[in-house]
């Protein structure tokens, strides 16, 4: 669970610490106070998406932290990004924001990317906010949510394989379907290019070879002149004295006293080691010299291939091998154009298998569907009546469609609100407080199937009140008996349910407004309670009424318990 959350510059909070506790936790302020900026610090520090407009104003960054405590080692998100909790299960989370738009992640100290970041974030907390309701409205989210109720992923995963598998075949088949005309011309335009790269004869390595023979070929001249030098350095002009004869004579000198002293022994066999080296290297460039053969004809030759391949280059390819790989290719694309009616019966016959298998795989599918759908009504339904909606009626409807990357049909969630009233879309009878409650019923069912610990919600009362208020502070109180809870609301009966009550404050101090958040001791409360039941004004008859409504709340939480 969430045990302290640090913020740094973030908006008007200069700089705030929030020790949460187990069991629900309430957020309550005036509006403009900083409440969601709280939830917006969370957000960030779990890899969700910022602006710079988060920084405070008159300084470069802000920073945020949450440390966690009994985080599984196990969770897929850490593992995949290398990270793990300490050995008391405790995990630290962190990111620091510049005016620049740079991010500074880590966890429990390894430097991670704001996806990372994200990963992880989203396995140890699950923010619902105001207008997650509004999620509902958009049908194609339905299935998703059904989709994760059912665990369907094994259904799934065999669906989207055959459907891949029609998918390609489907490409393929459009591929050879071509206009006759433009198949013609394409197939004259690949016979040309393949009959002008089998004249070329392109050897793998040859540009390599030709452009250092032609580099040669250009230095002949300079080439012929050095050689001729240096053999004669070495072998010596007509007179024939040269290296080698100057060192054989130095050698024959101390033939006589080589035995005399074994340094002059030493230096003697090093003079005769020298005179060989030295006279085969002669020997080697007497033959590089008599080996070069120049001719005009040959540099002619030479030159114009170089540029055979260069014009060649420009089309089909950036070297001798890309060429000889787009030759291949050709080939291949003009075989299988001039055997695409063959090919295409044989496709055809495929695509009839694969259009079985997905058939098949989609009505599996639509059965595991149907199956959690079952289930998923049932819970819904106890969750409404638990959260005072007893009339309101709630399916999920299947409609078929051809087959797409989801599956075969489209899952919508119906409702009646009245009864007696015929069940219909929710986007188009639910009210805003309606939507609320079925958010939060959705999450709460959702939330048993998942390890996440803590659940943030941020106003979910919008739009409820009176009795209804107080049904969604008993479903939150029960469900913070699983998990931890965090709640930012505005009602007097889901902060009284709280079993932590926090108070947001904003003032002002040198001429700069800041926002502070304080843990609440019970006459604080009862103060807060009366403020937000009866507006600045605090009178007897409130702070009363705010007493009852906590010690009502503390007896129902009791009765939890037992």
């Amino acid at each position: 669970m969430l045990e302290l959350l640090h913020i740094e510059n973030i908006a008007v909070i200069e700089e705030a610490d929030i020790a949460f506790r187990s069991g629900f936790n309430a957020l309550t302020g005036e509006t403009g106070a900083g409440k969601s900026i709280v939830i917006d610090a969370m957000n960030a520090v779990l890899g969700g998406r910022t602006s710079r407009d988060l920084i405070r104003t008159g300084t470069d960054r802000a920073f945020v932290s949450a440390a966690f405590s009994d985080v599984p080692a196990t969770l897929p998100s850490l593992v995949e990004c290398g990270v793990s909790p300490d050995e008391n299960g405790e995990l630290l989370v962190q990111r620091e924001l510049t005016a620049e738009g740079k991010n500074y992640c880590r966890a429990n100290g390894r430097p991670l990317t704001v996806a990372q970041l994200r990963r992880i974030g989203t396995a140890l907390l699950n923010i619902h906010g105001q207008h997650d309701g509004v999620a509902l409205l958009d049908e194609e989210q339905h299935g998703a949510y059904l989709d994760r109720f059912g665990q369907v992923d094994g259904p799934m995963a065999a669906y989207r394989e055959a459907y891949e598998k029609m998918a390609s075949l489907r490409a393929q088949i459009r591929a050879l379907q071509m206009d006759e005309a433009e198949k013609a011309r394409r197939m004259d335009s690949l016979r040309y290019q393949i009959k002008e790269l089998e004249r070329a004869e392109l050897v793998p390595g040859e540009e390599e070879e030709l452009e250092a023979r032609r580099n040669l070929l250009r230095n002949g001249e300079k080439y012929m002149a050095s050689l001729g030098g240096a053999d004669e350095a070495l072998s010596g002009g007509e007179d024939g004295y040269g290296a080698v004869s100057a060192i054989e004579a130095a050698e024959n000198a101390l033939y006589a006293i080589r035995t005399l002293d074994g340094e002059l022994e030493e230096i003697y066999n090093r003079l005769r080691e020298a005179r060989i080296e030295v006279y085969d290297l002669a020997e080697t460039l007497r033959d590089k010299r008599y080996a070069f053969d120049f001719s005009p004809e040959e540099l002619d030759a030479v030159e114009s291939r170089c540029d055979r391949l260069y014009r060649l280059k420009k089309k089909y390819g950036a070297s001798v091998e890309e060429m000889l790989e787009y030759l291949e290719k050709s080939r291949a694309e003009l075989e299988a154009m001039e055997t695409a009616d063959d090919t295409l019966l044989f496709l055809e016959g495929q695509m009839k298998k694969a259009q079985e298998a997905v058939r098949a795989a989609g009505a599996d599918l639509t059965a595991a569907r149907k199956e959690a759908a079952a289930v998923l009504e049932q819970r819904i339904q106890q969750e409404l009546r638990d959260l005072d909606m007893k009339k309101v009626r709630f399916a999920i409807a299947f409609e078929s469609k051809e087959p797409a990357e989801d599956g075969c049909d489209t899952v919508r969630f119906l409702m009646s609100a009245n009864a007696g009233e015929d069940l219909k879309p929710i986007s188009r009878i639910a009210s805003g407080g309606e939507l609320a409650r079925i958010m939060l019923a959705l999450k709460n069912v959702l939330s048993e199937q998942e390890e996440i610990a803590t659940m943030v919600f941020d106003e979910v009362d919008t739009g409820v009140s009176g009795r209804a208020a107080q049904k969604v502070a008993e479903k939150l109180a029960r469900l913070s008996r699983k998990k931890q809870v965090l709640c930012v609301t505005h009602l007097p009966q889901l902060a009284a349910m709280a079993d932590t009550h926090f108070s947001v404050e904003k003032g002002e101090r040198n001429g700069r407004t800041y926002t502070r958040v304080v843990m609440m001791d019970q006459e604080q409360r009862k103060a807060e309670l009366a403020r937000i039941t009866g507006g600045n004004e605090v009178t007897e008859a409130l702070l009363k009424s705010a007493g009852e409504l906590l010690s009502q709340a503390a007896a129902y939480r009791k009765s939890l318990e037992t």
